[in-house]
């Protein structure tokens, strides 16, 4: 019997707060190297399971140097520094279990995204970068490594983001569920599932998750809102949550992108009126309200039974409230549904998601959906660094 392929996933999310690793086995699937054509997707599950997973967090001074490079705040010299420093951590990160794997897929560490053109902004140019140079991984672990997934989506007209959702439909579609897995990260984002058909698959940004939370929290000293406490010591302020929901971004139809970049606390009008534990309770409940409208705008007109939600955000007690409370249907953690039991959890689900697009991408399969990134067409995203 022919092995399971294994693929080394690290995922480093606009949270910035370090890297996941997680050692994704795919059920089914063709040992690496093999060509051919991608295989038909099976109803049967589970299609892959989850084997481990290793976060390791960023140091303060590592961090602070992403966040910096997120605001725009460094220059030329100080980028390259920093993509060597971080593809050197990633080493470091994925040594232990890159012994196990036939293949790395890095996500890198996002540090700009320019999804549109926008003068205001003096985006000229649509582009986006993700940093943490990949030769560090290849050399030092022997094996080959899949990065830069996002560059060639754009390429083809696309947005770049969301990429996850092609792996979304490969471990969580049903031909009998209209199910929704959203990620609370930095930034808000939803994959809907309503039966087994790629060209079925809806997905986007919502906008901020965990980004101005935590925005918030750094200016206090604090990397976040632990459990969601501050935001419920604050008092809400009715009037500014609906100014603040009037954001042109939310009126934008599907597919649609956005960053931490978009997504600041200098947008908000009167938010430095406000004390600072009134400021987290209202950004958080501007980001629970504003995951809600976008259900409402683009996907319960569809049919929804269920939403499986993943990422850093479900740690916020508080924040999970709200958007629960939404909802008429069954809001759970990931870790809590049936794919729990493979090993997806909030903390794996990206990281195994791009483990899956760089196995592909090393077969030589195209791995996007044109639909939810706007592209004109699906490519092969990635691109490949051997030892």
């Amino acid at each position: 019997m022919k092995p399971h392929p294994r693929i080394l996933g690290l995922m480093s999310g606009t949270s910035a707060d370090g890297v996941d690793a997680v050692l994704l086995e795919l059920i089914g699937f063709p040992p690496l190297g093999e060509g051919g054509q991608a295989p038909i997707l099976e109803p049967a599950l589970p299609r892959a399971r989850v084997l481990e997973h290793i976060y390791t967090p960023y140091p303060d001074d590592l961090r602070l140097w992403v966040l910096q490079a997120m605001q725009d705040k460094i220059g030329v010299s100080s980028l390259t520094q920093l993509s060597f420093a971080l593809g050197e951590f990633y080493a470091a990160a994925a040594k232990d279990l890159a012994r196990e794997a036939d293949l790395i897929a890095s996500h890198g560490q996002t540090v700009y995204h320019i999804p549109r053109l926008d003068e205001t902004r003096d985006w000229r140019v649509c582009g986006t970068l993700q940093i943490g140079d990949p030769a560090f991984l290849a050399l030092q672990t022997g094996k080959p490594v899949i990065s830069d997934f996002r560059s060639a989506d754009m390429v083809a007209g696309g947005q770049g983001a969301p990429l996850v959702p092609f792996a979304d439909r490969v471990f969580f579609a049903e031909s009998h569920v209209r199910r929704a897995v959203h990620n609370l990260g930095g930034i808000s984002n939803l994959t809907y599932l309503p039966n087994l058909e790629a060209a079925e698959v809806l997905a986007f940004d919502t906008g901020p998750a965990n980004c101005l939370i935590d925005e918030t929290m750094n200016r206090l000293g604090q990397r976040f809102d632990d459990g969601g406490r501050i935001a419920a010591s604050g008092k809400l302020e009715p009037k500014l949550l609906e100014l603040w929901q009037q954001d042109p971004y939310l009126e934008l139809m599907p597919p649609k992108s956005t960053g931490r970049e978009y997504w600041t606390l200098e947008k908000l009008p009167s938010v430095f009126e406000l004390a600072p534990k009134d400021i987290v309770a209202n950004v958080t409940a501007l980001t629970a309200k504003i995951i809600a409208d976008q259900y409402q705008r683009f996907i319960t007109p569809h049919g929804l039974d269920e939403i499986l939600i993943a990422g850093g955000g479900t740690a916020n007690n508080i924040l999970m409230q709200q958007i629960a409370s939404s909802f008429n249907i069954p809001v759970q953690k990931l870790e809590d549904s049936k794919f729990g039991e493979y090993g997806f959890t909030s903390a794996t689900r990206e990281a195994a998601a791009f483990a899956l697009l760089g196995y592909y991408a090393f077969q030589g399969w195209q791995n996007t959906l044109p639909q939810t990134t706007g592209a004109t067409r699906a490519v092969i995203a990635g691109r490949l660094t051997l030892p």
